[in-house]
C-alpha cells in the first residue's frame, strides 16, 4: 500500500477519534497507530529494533 494512502487512513482515524471520543481517544488511537507501524515494519522485514532506538553517538548514522 502506498505511504500516502496509509497516511490518509491514519489521519482519518485520528480525526474521527478526536471528534467523537475527545482528546483521550485521540491519544489512544495515536499510540495504537505507532504500535501498528512498528509491528508492520517488523512484519515486512524492514525493521530492526536498533532503527527506532539509535543514538547519535555511534557515528554510523544513515544519511
Amino acid at each position: 500500500m502506498n505511504g500516502a494512502v496509509v497516511g490518509l487512513i491514519a489521519g482519518m482515524a485520528l480525526g474521527f477519534a478526536g471528534y467523537f471520543g475527545g482528546f483521550s481517544a485521540f491519544l489512544l488511537v495515536l499510540a495504537l497507530l505507532a504500535v501498528g507501524f512498528v509491528a508492520g515494519r517488523f512484519a515486512d522485514g524492514n525493521g530492526e529494533l536498533g532503527d527506532f532506538f539509535h543514538t547519535r553517538e555511534h557515528g554510523n548514522r544513515r544519511r
